[in-house]
């Protein structure tokens, strides 16, 4: 029988809420708002597909955030 693990939650906010925003100012807002991890991503990067609870990416150009996407 696999461990029973409390369900995890994520904050309920949309990610597109952080697009346009400066790469640091947005990772510092989504701690703030409770994500466990923050991973910022340059443009067309290889990425795992696994999906982590928690997690906002963001794909980053120039400074500041062009897609924001949750897992």
């Amino acid at each position: 029988m696999a461990p029973n693990h409390p369900a995890r939650l994520e904050p309920q906010e949309s990610p597109e809420s952080y697009v346009g925003l400066e790469a640091s100012r947005a990772e510092e807002r989504a701690r703030e708002h409770g994500w466990s991890s923050v991973r910022s991503l340059p443009p067309g990067s290889v990425i795992t597909m696994e999906y982590l609870v928690g997690r906002l990416n963001f794909e980053v150009e120039d400074g500041t955030v062009l897609r924001c996407w949750k897992g």
